[in-house]
């Protein structure tokens, strides 16, 4: 997993800790609900920063990078370094060879998907493991890794369509 896409997944679990924080909060004290109201900020806060690793730009403007994971794109577009490294990879005693073209068409399906539909994709499909193993692997449903693998072949089919 990427670092950014750790620092996502960190943000939304101490989100989803705070919402649960303010429901243990009264309405009747004056201090609770000062207290809920500074958890409702910090929650604001958290979301706010949230859609800006996920988008690369600050939410609310209408100029600047409108893909969604920038930040996840430049770490995938680093990742290339590693293929242009190891050129060739054996599969059944066939090479494998990838154009600049391909590299760039695998960094867009990949910036596309979401941490979960690519991390689901590729145990599924690069590493071949069941949707079973997957969601234990994952701690999540098997359903729900049904979910995000039938999403992420979506995306990758329209994205195969138009390239």
């Amino acid at each position: 997993m990427l670092f950014t896409d750790q620092l996502i997944e960190e943000y939304r679990e101490n989100k989803r800790s705070l919402q649960q924080l303010t429901n243990t909060y009264g309405t009747k004290n004056p201090q609770d609900k000062e207290d809920k109201s500074k958890v409702n900020s910090m929650i604001d806060s958290m979301a706010f920063a949230i859609k800006w690793m996920e988008t690369g730009r600050q939410p609310g403007l209408f100029r600047g990078i409108d893909k969604r994971g920038i930040y996840q794109q430049i770490e995938l577009e680093e990742a290339y370094m590693i293929l242009d490294i190891v050129e060739q990879i054996d599969i059944n005693d066939k090479e494998i060879h990838l154009s600049d073209e391909q590299k760039q068409t695998l960094l867009q399906i990949f910036s596309n998907l979401s941490i979960r539909e690519r991390q689901c994709y590729l145990m599924h499909v690069a590493e071949g493991l069941s949707m079973s193993r997957i969601a234990n692997e994952i701690g999540i449903s098997k359903r729900t890794v049904q979910q995000y693998i039938e999403r992420a072949k979506q995306k990758v089919e329209n994205i195969m369509t138009y390239a």
